[in-house]
């Protein structure tokens, strides 16, 4: 199963044996079916009360504590009362409660009329003391106490919500005083102060965790959405504002996390839109509703991302319409993600900070997308990552399971699933070692069958993305998550059509933390996001700009600038170990890639201190070094797994044997690295090309290994040809080798290393090209010479004589094309022609 979920808290395991000890369990029905025994809310710290039926039917209120494990007897009614809402404060001195009282039938039974159905009232339990009746009315009320921060030393007070079927919220204030023995009793002795908090509302819901009130109030044939955030100071505001098109019916209000009863939400859920809002620590703020269908094997369902300006219904067509009855999406809070879940049908899990594309949301069917303990739809989120199934009263810690991802990554099928799976693993578990481990693994596996998107380049990508964002804010909307930019492709039997909504309004003070990371989301949307995250358009441009001239700007300042970046990122990468280097990379002189490290790290610069000036330039600098130095250490971890896997070692570069199977395959992979490295321009760690070209040599014929070479597949590098100059013999088969890696070689890079090969055909090659560049200048009119009416020299060798007297001549003028190779002259040129010519000849020279 993909979703882990933990039994936090159990009814039957946890408070039932707890009330048999005690006696108070005799008369309870103890099957998960009973009405008796059930949870009626979760306070901010953990605590969940419970209310059950004693022997003589007596109702009574309890308190499980999450960290102790602790039950705690509240308080007992001697009376059989439906518990609605209860609630304890911060300190467990005041209990709210809110009953029903007699139903119509009963008051019309016991002729009740004039006492009212429902009954709201404040007791003081430390000790039991006072009872204060709060309201009694014939409508329904539920009663939440807020509460402080954590830190808050012995408070003088307590506020209460207590919301109204009528749609209206208040708050009182209740001040306490403490006398002898510990006694907490409410100090005022009159009506206690209240204030109105919201009025209108259709739909409310509480935030326990943050303590906001989300609610929603009708305005024409739109609704607004409202937030009020309370502060520990005592003072509450009104912080957002935003429009919905969603129709919400406005018969009978709708409660979300203001206590539970299993009952009345079935009777209410069949009468009222299914509707929730989440909010994530990234700034994340999403409303999820469940929507009408008029295709009965249809399922429709709405997720509005304020934060990103857009929502996005989705409808699902069902692959076993026996359970068409089953209507009602239950959605779930994971922080990065939304889950819908609809039982024996699907889980969606909406990527809530990425969810432009839609490849990066999971959504899974059949046996992947079940939840053993989750069979019924009526859950609730009351905190973050939590859900209770108010039918059997039990409460999960849930979290998406590390190696259920990797299994479904390993078992999709399809590209949009391995996308989805690729960047939970990468981005959700925050680069787990195990876990990059199997997934480069996987990536090895699985190079040819992912068509619409290259695994590399979403490994390294999404893998710096979260090595780096959490360093700073609002880096992780300056830094790209994916190398996609795009996405074409569909899920099967989900459509999803988006929409462009209004931003909402924020106001809010000096508040930190989700407000200020909400306002810079919605900052975003509003200015520049098209444009904020770092592309490599300009960087190759100018790579390749600087790679052809490098010849003439090699002194410039520019240049010296650039190189001296690539230096420091050099110097900032870690020391590799002796296991890392089972990879034999080697830190050598690579004037491109120094070129392209330098680039980026002087655009990535520029980019970031354009949106960052509050950071500094300093931590700016830090910033771009880490990420382009990650990037080099991200590329050698690849290797060093791929190497470790294939059990390869160091002597790859003895080129007198052939290369295996596994070091084929690592030769194979390589090729992919360098592959995705350049379609997003980005630097490989120095050595790359060096040990790519050593494993050619041993895996490839000569043919394939010249066409690598020639369509730059294949890069010649100083260490490598020079270690294959001097080590390998001259045997036929080798001098075809070396001869032909020699006709390929740069010019710069000949010069350096054509010394190595003591060899008449590399001899030959070398007079050759002397030659050819002598005579290059003299045909472009650099030097001047009379051709000779009559030779000078003794006609022994016609062709040779003339050709040392033409070029001797043009040397006499200053023209030496080979000024770093002193020996390297006409009589060099002479002496090997006629070695030359012996040799094929077959005559013995001396």
């Amino acid at each position: 199963m993909l979703l882990h979920l933990v039994p936090e808290f159990d009814l039957r395991r946890d408070v039932v044996p707890w009330l048999a000890a005690r006696g108070w369990a005799a008369a309870l029905d103890t099957s998960e079916n009973s009405s008796a025994l059930y949870v009626v809310n979760v306070e901010r710290n953990g605590k969940v009360i419970y209310t059950w039926k004693g022997n003589q039917r007596n109702t009574h209120i309890g308190l499980y504590d999450l960290q102790t494990k602790q039950n705690e007897h509240l308080y007992m009614f001697e009376r059989d009362l439906r518990i609605i809402s209860c609630s304890v404060n911060n300190e467990r001195t005041l209990l709210a409660v809110s009953f029903h009282q007699y139903t119509e039938e009963e008051r019309v039974s016991r002729l009740l009329q004039s006492v009212s159905r429902y009954l709201a009232l404040l007791i003081e339990i430390h000790p039991i003391n006072n009872v204060r009746v709060l309201k009694a009315v014939d409508s329904c009320v539920r009663v939440q106490f807020l509460y402080p921060n954590e830190g808050r030393n012995t408070p003088t007070g307590s506020r209460l919500l207590l919301v109204s079927e009528d749609k209206y919220i208040e708050q009182f204030d209740i001040h306490v005083i403490e006398e002898e023995q510990h006694r907490v009793v409410i100090q005022d002795s009159g009506q206690l102060p209240r204030v109105r908090v919201a009025d209108d509302l259709i739909w409310a819901q509480w935030d326990m965790m943050e303590q906001r009130l989300f609610y929603i109030v009708p305005k024409e044939s739109r609704s607004i959405l409202k937030c009020i955030q309370f502060y520990p100071d005592e003072n509450f505001y009104s912080t957002l504002e935003s429009h919905l098109d969603i129709s919400v019916n406005d018969t009978q209000l709708k409660l979300v996390n203001f206590g539970y009863h299993y009952c009345q939400d079935q009777d209410v859920a069949s009468k009222s839109l299914n509707l929730q809002v989440f909010t994530s620590k990234a700034g994340g703020l999403c409303v999820c509703c469940n929507l009408a269908s008029d295709v009965p094997d249809e399922i429709r369902y709405c997720i509005y991302f304020l934060h990103r300006g857009y929502n996005k219904t989705f409808t699902v067509s069902l692959e076993r319409t026996e359970t068409h009855q089953l209507k009602e999406v239950a959605f779930m809070n994971l922080d990065y993600y939304v889950a819908a879940y609809l039982p024996g049908q699907f889980l969606h899990l909406l990527n809530i900070q990425h969810p432009d594309l839609l490849c990066y949301s999971l959504f899974l069917t059949g046996e992947d997308a079940r939840i053993d303990m989750l069979q019924n739809c009526l859950i609730r989120s009351p905190l973050k990552s939590t859900v209770l199934d108010c039918n059997v009263g039990r409460m999960y810690a849930v979290s998406i399971s590390d190696s259920a991802v990797l299994r479904f990554l390993q078992n999709s099928k399809r590209d949009s699933e391995r996308l989805a799976a690729l960047h939970c693993a990468l981005l959700y578990f925050q680069h787990m070692e195990d876990l990059e481990m199997q997934v480069i693994w996987w990536i090895s596996e699985n190079l040819s069958t992912c068509h619409s998107f290259d695994p590399i380049q979403e490994f390294i990508i999404a893998s710096l993305y979260c090595r780096m964002c959490p360093e700073t804010q609002d880096l992780d909307k300056l830094l790209p998550y994916t190398s996609l930019l795009d996405w074409m492709g569909i899920i099967p039997g989900v459509t999803c059509v988006t929409d462009i909504i209004s931003i909402p309004v924020l106001e809010f003070q000096h508040s930190k933390g989700f407000w200020e990371k909400l306002n810079s989301n919605l900052e975003c949307v509003k200015y520049a996001e098209p444009h904020l995250h770092y592309h490599n358009n300009v960087l190759r441009k100018e790579w390749l700009n600087l790679s052809e001239e490098r010849e003439e700007r090699r002194t410039t300042a520019y240049l010296r600038h650039i190189f001296e970046n690539a230096k420091k990122v050099l110097a900032h990468l870690d020391t590799w170990d002796s296991e890392e280097r089972l990879v034999p990379l080697f830190q050598e002189e690579d004037y491109q890639q120094q070129l392209l490290m330098g680039l980026m790290v002087a655009q990535l610069k520029d980019h970031l201190m354009r949106h960052l000036q509050y950071v500094g330039k300093q931590k700016i600098d830090q910033i771009v070094l880490d990420y382009v130095a990650n990037l080099l250490n991200l590329v050698h971890r690849i290797m060093k797994e791929v190497w470790r896997r294939h059990q390869l070692h160091s002597c790859i570069f003895c080129f007198d044997e052939r290369g295996s199977a596994a070091e084929f395959a690592v030769f194979h992979f390589m090729g992919r690295i360098l592959e995705a490295a350049s379609g997003l321009c980005l630097p490989l760690p120095p050595g790359f090309h060096t040990l790519h070209l050593g494993l050619g040599v041993r895996c490839l014929p000569l043919h394939t290994l010249l066409h690598y070479i020639d369509n730059g597949v294949l890069h010649l590098t100083e260490t490598c040809v020079r270690k294959l100059l001097k080590d390998l013999d001259d045997t036929e088969k080798n001098e075809k080798l070396k001869f032909s890696i020699v006709m390929r070689l740069p010019e710069a890079l000949g010069q350096k290393v054509h010394q190595f090969w003591n060899h008449p055909v590399n001899a030959n090659f070398i007079a050759r090209k002397y030659v050819k560049l002598l005579l290059e200048k003299l045909g472009s009119g650099q030097c001047s010479r009379p051709i000779p009416e009559r030779l000078s020299v003794p006609v022994e060798f016609l062709p040779l004589n003339y050709l040392t007297s033409v070029l001797a001549e043009i040397e006499n003028q200053g023209v030496h094309p080979c000024e770093k190779q002193d020996h390297v002259n006409v009589r060099f040129v002479e002496e090997t022609a006629l070695r030359h010519t012996v040799m094929l000849l077959g005559l013995k020279y001396s």
